[in-house]
C-alpha cells in the first residue's frame, strides 16, 4: 500500500526537504471560509493538511482548538460535512495528503465500515484518532489500514522505551511526536529537548517523525524541523482565524511557517 502520505515523504526525501504540516479545524469559522483556507494551503507551502474533525469533548486540545471546534459545531459542522469539505478540496487537488484528526465518538456513531468507505471516497489519506490506544487497534486502526488509510499514532515525552514498541506497532504514514507534556498551545517546543526524543523514536522505526505542539513562529518551525522530519503547526494558525484575519492574511502567515520548516 502506497498512500499520498507515503508518496509525499518519498518526494521530500528525494529533494532533501523537511515536511510542513498545517492543522485547520474543518468548518471554523464556517464551512465556506475553512474550505477557502484549506484550498490555499498547498500554494502556501503546506505539504500535508491535518483536518480537524469538530467534537464536543476533546482531550488533547487546548483552548484555541477547543474554541475552534465549538465555532465549527455552532456553524453546523458534522462528520459528513467535514468529509464533504475534503471532497470539495479534492476537486482541484488530487496530490496533497489529508490527515483527518479527531476523536472516536463521531466515527463510532457513524459505524466504522461506513466511515471508512466515506473517508476513502472523500480523499482522506490518514487518520489520527487520539483516544484509541494501541490496545484497541482492532477497533479502527487495522480496518483503516486494510481500507488503504494510514493510521498515525502519537508519541509523547512520557512514552518510555517499554511503551514505544506498542505505540509504533501498526502505525503507518508517519509518527507524530508531541513535543510537550500537556495540551495544544500550552507551551513552546524546544529543539534541544525534542532532538534526542526524535532520535530515540527513529532508532525504533523507519517512519518519518513529525513534531507538533508548541510551534508558533517561523523560527520555531525551522528549529524543530531541523531535528525531525518536519513540523506541525495548529494553534498559531487557528488563532489567526479566531482573530478574524482574512483568508489571505492567514495563508500569508502559514507561508512564513512553511518557509521556516523548509529552510531547516
Amino acid at each position: 500500500m502506497t498512500t499520498r502520505i507515503d508518496a509525499k515523504f518519498a518526494a521530500l526525501a528525494a529533494e532533501g526537504r523537511k515536511a510542513f504540516v498545517s492543522y485547520i479545524m474543518a468548518g471554523d469559522p464556517d464551512y465556506d471560509t475553512s474550505l477557502e483556507v484549506v484550498r490555499g494551503l498547498p500554494a502556501a507551502g503546506v505539504d500535508i493538511i491535518e483536518l480537524g474533525l469538530p467534537f464536543t469533548d476533546p482531550m488533547a486540545d487546548g483552548p484555541t482548538i477547543q474554541l475552534a471546534g465549538q465555532r465549527a459545531l455552532e456553524a453546523g459542522m458534522t462528520l459528513d460535512r467535514t468529509l464533504d469539505l475534503a471532497r470539495s478540496f479534492r476537486e482541484t487537488d488530487d496530490t496533497t495528503p489529508i490527515v483527518l484528526m479527531g476523536y472516536y465518538n463521531p466515527i463510532y456513531s457513524c459505524g466504522v465500515d461506513a466511515f471508512l468507505t466515506k473517508a476513502k471516497d472523500a480523499g482522506i489519506d490518514g487518520l489520527i484518532v487520539v483516544d484509541l490506544p494501541p490496545e484497541e487497534d482492532s477497533e479502527l486502526c487495522i480496518p483503516a489500514q486494510d481500507a488503504g488509510l494510514n493510521f498515525i499514532r502519537l508519541a509523547t515525552p512520557t512514552t518510555d522505551d517499554k511503551r514505544l514498541p506498542r505505540v509504533l506497532q501498526n502505525t503507518s504514514g508517519f509518527v507524530y511526536y508531541v513535543s510537550i507534556t500537556g495540551i495544544t498551545g500550552a507551551a513552546e517546543a524546544e529543539a534541544g529537548d525534542v532532538g534526542p526524543e526524535v532520535a530515540r523514536i527513529k532508532s525504533a522505526t523507519d517512519l518519518p517523525v513529525i513534531v507538533g505542539f508548541g510551534i508558533n513562529t517561523p523560527e520555531k518551525s525551522k528549529a524543530i524541523a531541523s531535528v525531525a522530519d518536519g513540523a506541525v503547526v495548529g494553534s498559531a494558525i487557528v488563532g489567526r482565524i479566531a482573530a478574524g484575519d482574512s483568508v489571505d492574511a492567514v495563508l500569508a502567515f502559514v507561508k512564513t511557517l512553511a518557509d521556516g520548516a523548509h529552510a531547516a
